[in-house]
């Protein structure tokens, strides 16, 4: 079957300028910011040495959920593919609220990324934070300063972010292998990986440290592939390759990274255990461990790229969390104001938009250590409607053409959602009850953008195929606060609320029957195909003839 042309109709005011090099980088650019820098020591203290573990589970399951977003974003070359795809499958209370998530990860994540530089930056600056690692209002005018610029270069267009994504991304992943290699060539003590033995915190602490340790947080970024596919030159070849190979190298340099940093580990880093490691410099661990090894030069090298890697990364999510509000503003969710474009198409409301409320996130998540469970269970919520739609689209949409799909897609549909659900659990209680609040004033915000009726395609609510959404998150949060997990650490130990009332592997299996429960409860309630293709509409690229 011959590749058919890509139609437009869906993306107006959007330019194709985005060829396969730009997506994977954007991808590897956003995969590989802050993560690398602190990822390595909070999944240690989660787990040692089994931390190794930790990144292999991490990596399984980003790659399962990459996969799924494969498929779907070669069929579907949209803005904000991710807040659009659950819209197609079950109208519009479940669009808008996998929009609003996908919206609400890709917002936080600037932030975060400043957050990290400004972390870095505090050892030379001691006026950027306080001992508590809290912003000062200096600080806090610095951050304002990062935000701006990530808002200045995206508004030059997307040919010019890919461009300079593109050349800082080299950058971004030259200086972690360069670490990992020296760190490997002058500083490997074999004895760490046994000190304490392999899981000196047991199942329960490998698991935590895939979603609470950094890691999921580290690997996130590879769907925005997905988000710019309406910008992609040919989407059809060029999405599932972006989508699959940033996961793979983003995983392979972790690894990397993650057995460089135990190896390098001086004994004097362990006075207090793996929980409580030590380094010379406040702003490790990479630069502490570069320090302890009398590498000044890496260091240096280090420091410089606790600046570049996160604003490279900023800089993409920026980008992104405009895309998701122009997406959602196309599918009738918020005001229209969201799809006005400059002349090199870009959605500027939708930059300052997220500029203003990135300044706002600062306040209540001062640190970057706050941010990253949040941060991490927005996007995987996110990441859960994929599947869902996956499940319902292969039938609603049975004759589409798909440039990519996905072996045993019906198989691998509710083995997603059901690798998303676990992931969420392990974040902890502290953290998804947080997350509820969040979600509970994007509901506050959307039905008032509803009742005002400021946009003319507000799609109809379709809330018999949205019933079991309320279920879902209702019940996830449940099970969270019945189980095992606080955000730094077992519930047993550690007071978040959560009642530790279902033991370890119980608990998963729980989350694993109910998220089968929702998965094939949503597919029978799925939008008659009739509808689905309504939506959907002329959305490129079509069957072939």
């Amino acid at each position: 079957m011959s590749r058919p042309p890509v139609e437009m109709f869906g993306n107006p005011g959007l330019r194709r300028d985005i060829g396969l090099i730009g997506l994977i980088w954007t991808s590897v650019g956003s995969i590989i910011g802050s993560g690398w820098l602190f990822g390595a020591l909070f999944a240690a203290q989660a787990a040692g040495t089994a931390s190794l573990v930790s990144w292999g589970i991490g990596a399984l399951a980003i790659t399962v959920l990459a996969f799924v977003h494969a498929e779907l974003g070669a069929m579907y070359p949209v803005a904000g593919g991710t807040a659009r795809f659950p819209h197609y499958a079950f109208g519009g209370v479940a669009g808008a609220s996998f929009g609003w998530f996908s919206w609400l990860q890709a917002v936080a994540t600037a932030p975060i990324e400043v957050m990290a530089s400004l972390n870095y930056l505090s050892v030379h600056a001691d006026w950027v934070q306080t001992e508590e690692n809290r912003l000062t209002a200096a600080g806090y005018g610095l951050a304002v300063a990062f935000m701006a610029f990530f808002v200045v270069v995206n508004f030059f267009g997307v040919r010019w972010l890919a461009r300079t994504n593109t050349v800082a991304t080299w950058w971004k992943v030259a200086v972690p292998v360069v670490t990992v290699v020296v760190l490997m060539a002058t500083t490997f003590y074999g004895g760490n990986f046994g000190h304490q033995g392999f899981a000196p915190f047991g199942a329960q602490g490998v698991l935590s440290a895939v979603s609470s340790g950094g890691i999921i947080f580290a690997l996130l970024g590879f769907e925005q592939a997905d988000q710019l596919a309406g910008e992609s030159r040919n989407p059809a070849r060029d999405i599932p390759r972006a989508v699959i190979g940033s996961i793979l190298i983003g995983a392979l340099i972790y690894l990397a990274l993650q057995t460089a940093f135990i190896a390098a580990l001086p004994q004097s880093a362990f006075a207090h255990g793996w929980s409580d490691l030590a380094f010379t410099d406040k702003a490790g661990p990479f630069a502490g461990l570069a320090l302890s090894a009398g590498l000044g030069w890496l260091a240096a090298l280090i420091y410089i790229d606790a600046v570049v890697s996160p604003t490279g990364t900023g800089l993409i999510y920026t980008a992104a969390a405009s895309r998701v509000s122009y997406g959602l503003s196309r599918n009738g969710y918020v005001p229209a104001v969201f799809e006005r474009t400059t002349a090199r198409g870009v959605p500027w409301f939708g930059l300052l938009f997220a500029f203003a409320v990135g300044l706002i996130i600062f306040l209540p998540f001062p640190t970057w250590q706050k941010l990253i469970g949040f941060v991490t269970s927005a996007s995987v919520l996110m990441y859960a409607g994929a599947p869902l739609a996956l499940g319902s689209l292969r039938k609603q949409d049975p004759d589409r053409y798909r440039p990519y799909r996905l072996r045993g897609g019906m198989f691998w549909a509710p083995v997603a959602f059901i690798v998303s659900n676990l992931i969420i659990y392990w974040a902890g209680w502290d953290t998804l009850w947080r997350l509820g609040l969040a979600i509970v004033l994007g509901y506050l915000l959307l039905g008032a953008s509803a009742l005002s009726r400021v946009n003319p395609r507000l799609p109809h609510p379709d809330w018999r195929s949205a019933q079991w959404l309320p279920v879902y998150l209702l019940g996830l949060g449940l099970i969270s606060w019945q189980g095992g997990y606080c955000s730094t650490g077992p519930a047993s130990t550690v007071s978040c609320g959560a009642t530790g009332a279902l033991p370890l592997w119980w608990d998963m299996a729980v989350v694993a029957a109910f998220s089968l429960l929702i998965y094939y409860w949503a597919q029978s309630v799925r939008l008659p195909d009739a509808e689905a293709q309504e939506y959907i509409g002329s959305v490129g690229p079509l069957p072939g003839t």
